[in-house]
């Protein structure tokens, strides 16, 4: 193995994912909130989908994007956790060079596309709030279908760049990756070339998707904002905006932690290693885990039908 680490190589075989270097000894303690955190995220994201599923009431744009929201959600914590409670429990540190560059895709694929399913749920509030008349005529079966599908192209080809790049650069340096997955700028930093056209192109997918998403969304719910409070009694206002409760919070668990994980990176040189890597995980788990409690909680449709069939099992 130690061979491997330090010998002239273009293309290694393998990379070695460390973990969090400097807490090695804590692994295993570690591992109990992300596996905790992991487990989470599955029963409640599959829980969405089996109830949007099962209730005939729920099938509609807001609670299809929904399903949207909680199928990457699925994908994206899987994409990673798997591999990392491999290394925090079993010390199977090894990722093939072609899995590694796998797992940075689908990483940087599904968390465009969460950008762009928030994007589409904003769109729908605007509709449902400031034309309710034409909600069913505006957003069709057909026109969800064709956002689903913007959603997803945008997301898959946006970031196919990533791990081509990546696979041109010589890799002579080392084969060890400090972090617990293939995090792209990790990875690419590995190389003896000059990667810079690598690190260059996260500008205009930040701007694509995180800028352009944000600015979108914002200008929905100043149009939303508007509409309420043009609405005669407190009453009305209140309850129209508690129809986008749910979806602000879910905006505010997407981009937080990803504003946060990008100036801790910013400012790495005064953050200590382990901090930054474990953001970095909090920051790509933090969605997946907290969507399905938001929409559990907030959404009055989804909690009657949790209730419902808790009672139903009960008896």
């Amino acid at each position: 193995m130690s061979d491997s680490n330090t010998s002239d190589f273009i293309n290694p075989s393998t990379f070695i994912l460390l973990g969090i270097s400097g807490l090695e000894a804590a692994h295993v303690w570690i591992s109990i909130p992300f596996c905790t955190m992991y487990a989470t995220a599955l029963l409640g994201n599959c829980t969405i989908l089996f109830i949007v599923k099962k209730e005939p009431s729920l099938h509609e744009p807001m609670y299809y994007f929904l399903c949207m929201l909680a199928v990457t959600d699925l994908v994206l914590s899987t994409s990673f956790v798997p591999k990392t409670l491999s290394i925090f429990w079993f010390n199977s540190r090894e990722i093939s060079f072609s899995g590694c560059l796998t797992q940075m895709y689908f990483i940087n694929c599904f968390a465009a596309m969460e950008s762009g399913i928030l994007v589409a749920m904003a769109f729908d509030r605007y509709v449902a709030i400031c034309h309710p008349l034409r909600h069913s005529t505006i957003l069709t079966y057909c026109m969800v279908a064709k956002i689903t599908l913007a959603v997803v192209l945008r997301g898959s080809l946006i970031v196919l760049p990533y791990p081509i790049l990546a696979r041109q650069w010589p890799y002579c340096r080392t084969n060890i990756i400090p972090h617990t997955y293939c995090k792209h700028i990790t990875v690419v930093s590995l190389s003896c070339a000059d990667f810079s056209i690598s690190s260059d192109y996260g500008a205009p997918v930040t701007f694509f998707v995180t800028i352009l998403d944000i600015f979108l969304i914002s200008v929905s719910y100043i149009l939303i904002f508007w509409a309420i409070f043009k609405l005669r009694t407190k009453d009305a206002r209140l309850k129209v905006f508690g129809t986008c409760g749910a979806h602000l919070l879910s905006i505010l668990a997407f981009y937080i932690p990803d504003l946060f994980s990008s100036l801790m990176y910013r400012f790495g040189s005064f953050v200590p290693l382990p901090v930054l890597i474990l953001n970095s995980n909090m920051h790509l788990l933090a969605s997946p885990v907290l969507h399905p409690i938001i929409y559990g909680v907030r959404t009055k449709q989804i909690r009657d039908r949790l209730l419902l069939l808790f009672t139903h099992k009960r008896t």
